[in-house]
């Protein structure tokens, strides 16, 4: 019973990642249709993330009034209309109107389902929940790409997701009175498992009355503020960078973001095996060399084959440092303060997502989309320059305080 559960869960990660990457693969053909300036595409994500950063914050309190299982039949309902609206959207000033309610719906099941996996199942199928994400995010730019060529048609596409998404929202309804049954069945056994946690900065952690009084959240913080922010401008720029820059079609161009989004998903498949034997800070650190090789490939004035090589590469790399700085909270700042710090963590990450891919879109108006993988750069570099420094502080915190388990043998 748990494992079928674990599938409907897997299922509704799917229908977070599906929107996800629909907009950046779409908006070279939506733009002509509407007439509408390049930087249009990064207001209405900046529009879509800050309904994801609201109905995060306000996702403890809703989560406790109504349970998960209904946050999530509700959110993927408002994903779904959402996507529906936008297929039929006469305007720009509609595709607007329907951004809110889709960050709003993606907000509050991102939250609702990562704090259920946490809770209630073991710790490695946070890897493989993420992974599922990748699976919708892949899928989307595959269907987008598609109705383009196929049908030469971007709404067809939003019509297809859509569909996906209404049909998950019927097994989501039929499944709901399961929520609460696998949740009482798990509970014990989970808490038992992290009752024999501990973290690296525990004491230091547990002493502090303000988490970001403890020393490294703010360099936490900044690394997944710039983590999402690249992977979030990727998906929003990465099809019109291969479109006006390197002169590909629309269609080739959205397969070569999907495969982007395949290097995530199949690395964190694969992620979730390793971390039986690797350290989370050991991935984290491989995975962010590997994004930059694949940075820098996209950076030289190299063959297309490499260049797809590089799109691929940055995907593999990006694969296992969001699950994995996740799972190491707790071993980072204890176990006192990580649900205060994971939910920083997460507005910080929507805080990327919503501020960086506009931000691109702000300056390549006004310049060149050309400047795509010199941001990209700049992000990948911040953020292995913030995790050393945490991880650095963490080593020297060890001479002081008591070592910890590794939370990532299980």
């Amino acid at each position: 019973m748990a494992t079928f559960f674990l599938v409907i869960i897997y299922l509704a990660f799917i229908s977070l990642g599906l929107p996800d990457s629909l907009l950046g693969v779409a908006w070279p053909v939506m733009s002509e249709e509407y007439g509408a300036p390049l930087e249009t595409a990064g207001w209405l994500f900046m529009t879509i993330a800050a309904g994801t950063i609201l109905s995060s914050l306000a996702s403890g309190f809703v989560l406790k009034r109504f349970g998960t299982g209904v946050v999530t039949l509700v959110s993927c309902l408002l994903t779904a209309g959402s996507l529906l609206g936008i297929h039929f959207a006469p305007s720009v000033f509609w595709l607007f109107i329907f951004a809110i309610p889709m960050g709003i719906g993606a907000g509050s099941v991102d939250a609702g389902l990562n704090n259920y996996v946490a809770t209630h199942y073991k710790a490695h199928h946070m890897s493989w929940l993420h992974c599922f994400w990748g699976v919708g995010a892949t899928l989307g730019p595959i269907i987008m790409a598609q109705s383009i060529s196929g049908q030469h048609s971007w709404r067809s596409g939003y019509l297809v997701i859509a569909g996906i998404q209404f049909a998950l929202v019927i097994i989501l309804f039929f499944t709901l009175p399961l929520w609460n049954k696998i949740a009482k069945n798990s509970a014990a056994a989970i808490s038992e498992e992290k009752g024999g946690r501990a973290g690296a900065l525990h004491e230091e952690a547990a002493k502090q009355t303000k988490p970001l009084q403890i020393k490294g959240v703010k360099l936490a913080l900044f690394s997944f503020l710039f983590y999402c922010g690249a992977e979030a401008t990727i998906g929003l720029w990465g099809s019109s960078f291969l479109v006006n820059v390197k002169e590909l079609p629309v269609d080739v161009a959205a397969k070569w973001v999907s495969l982007y989004y395949a290097g995530i998903t199949i690395g964190r498949f694969i992620t979730g095996f390793i971390t039986l034997k690797v350290t989370n800070r050991t991935l984290i650190r491989v995975g962010q060399v590997t994004a930059i090789v694949g940075t820098a490939l996209i950076l030289l004035p190299v063959p297309h084959g490499f260049l797809l090589a590089g799109f691929i590469m940055i995907g593999l790399g990006f694969a296992p440092i969001f699950p994995c700085m996740l799972h190491e909270t707790p071993a980072r700042f204890g176990k006192e303060h990580s649900q205060t710090i994971m939910g920083l963590q997460m507005a910080m990450a929507y805080t990327g997502s919503m501020s960086m891919p506009p931000l691109l879109g702000f300056l390549a108006a006004h310049t060149s989309i050309g400047i795509f993988p010199f941001f990209i750069a700049l992000f990948v570099a911040a953020m292995l320059l913030s995790s050393e420094k945490l991880n650095h502080l963490i080593k020297n915190r060890k001479s002081v305080n008591r070592e910890s388990p590794n939370s990532m043998t299980m």
